[in-house]
């Protein structure tokens, strides 16, 4: 689904990274160990999910702006979890360096996105349901 022309949380593009790096995630986490399958690769699935989803919340949310940062701020706390994750997976040789050299600097361009819409929305520059991809 092709989310760049959408209105509504879909058209940021920083749920669109979200979404795509979840994604890389899954793919990545397949061939974890078994054992680890309520283990770490739940861990990892689980806060990579919470990113996008706390976009899309905190968007619906957005009348208020202070629930709308929140959101942004959970979003971004999932990413750090994320990063940790990728980490602990690549130190435990679940993943090899490069591919998690590659996830972590996806969450931490993810993460810099997030602080810049929240800056925005400090502001009081709330994205818009234009239809059009938002910057963030």
């Amino acid at each position: 689904m092709d989310s760049s022309s959408q209105p509504g949380f879909r058209g940021l593009n920083v749920w669109q990274k979200a979404m795509d790096a979840a994604d890389a995630i899954y793919a990545a986490s397949r061939s974890f160990p078994r054992e680890e399958r309520f283990g770490l690769t739940s861990q990892l699935r689980r806060a990579a999910c919470s990113v996008p989803m706390n976009i899309a919340e905190g968007y619906r949310r957005k009348a208020n702006p202070a629930d709308y940062m929140k959101f942004l701020r959970y979003a971004n706390g999932s990413a750090a979890e994320t990063e940790t994750a990728t980490e602990i997976a690549q130190r435990q040789r679940y993943l090899q360096q490069d591919a998690a050299l590659e996830l972590v600097a996806q969450y931490q361009e993810i993460g810099r996105m997030l602080g810049g819409l929240i800056a925005r929305i400090e502001r009081g520059n709330l994205p818009k349901d234009s239809g059009a991809a938002e910057e963030a």
